[in-house]
């Protein structure tokens, strides 16, 4: 099933590409604006009251997205979610199988945790992509979480998340047109800015006075 699945997202040009960042940013159309609605799939960090909302499309071997996770968002978060600015939203766009097992993985920690996991898998990334075994390395990962080889092995065995994890990023590029990761989505704006300190910075001070 994985293996069709990406047979398909291949074959319609789905396979993303490292992000061309763009000037201004897009706003999609008011029917894909329910996409962006946040569900109980969501894992929210930060207060899931505060006014701005960043959504973030990644995947999890992605070096780009890794760049983020580990150099910029910390920033960000001192400065916008930790004061309850700002909350993100970290959505599923697996770009191959171990993005795939890895999503699928943090999503089955439980809710609390999978920020944890995120970071593990994406400050670690050289490590399991690189890996011969992939599966195996993610799961030696998954073990300093708490989550067992028993659990990791019931969790990459749960059809209806794995179909869930790849629906996400067929929704994303059907209905948001999301071609790269990571993409992000500010109040429901595509943000196409280079995503460093100072551009989301100006982003956010920008969307706060509004």
């Amino acid at each position: 099933m994985r293996e069709i699945w990406f047979v398909l997202l291949a074959a319609f040009g789905l396979i993303a590409f490292p992000p061309a960042y763009a000037a201004s940013p897009a706003t999609p159309p008011a029917a894909a604006q329910a996409v962006l609605k946040l569900s109980q799939q969501d894992r929210i960090l930060g207060n899931p009251a505060a006014p701005i909302t960043i959504i973030e499309y990644a995947s999890m071997s992605c070096p780009h997205c890794a760049h983020f996770q580990n150099e910029i968002l910390p920033t960000i978060k001192k400065d916008w979610i930790d004061t309850g600015k700002a909350k993100l939203v970290l959505r599923d766009f697996p770009l191959d199988k171990p993005a795939l097992h890895a999503a699928m993985i943090a999503r089955c920690a439980p809710p609390d945790r999978f920020y944890a996991f995120a970071d593990t898998f994406f400050s670690a990334q050289p490590q399991w992509v690189m890996a011969q075994d992939q599966r195996a390395a993610l799961a030696r990962l998954a073990k300093l979480g708490g989550m067992d080889g028993n659990a990791v092995n019931a969790c990459l065995a749960n059809k209806m998340l794995e179909n869930q994890v790849l629906d996400s990023r067929l929704t994303a590029a059907k209905e948001l047109g999301v071609d790269s990761t990571p993409t992000f989505f500010v109040n429901g704006t595509q943000f196409n800015g280079a995503p460093t300190v100072a551009q989301f910075e100006k982003l956010l001070s920008s969307v706060a006075k509004s």
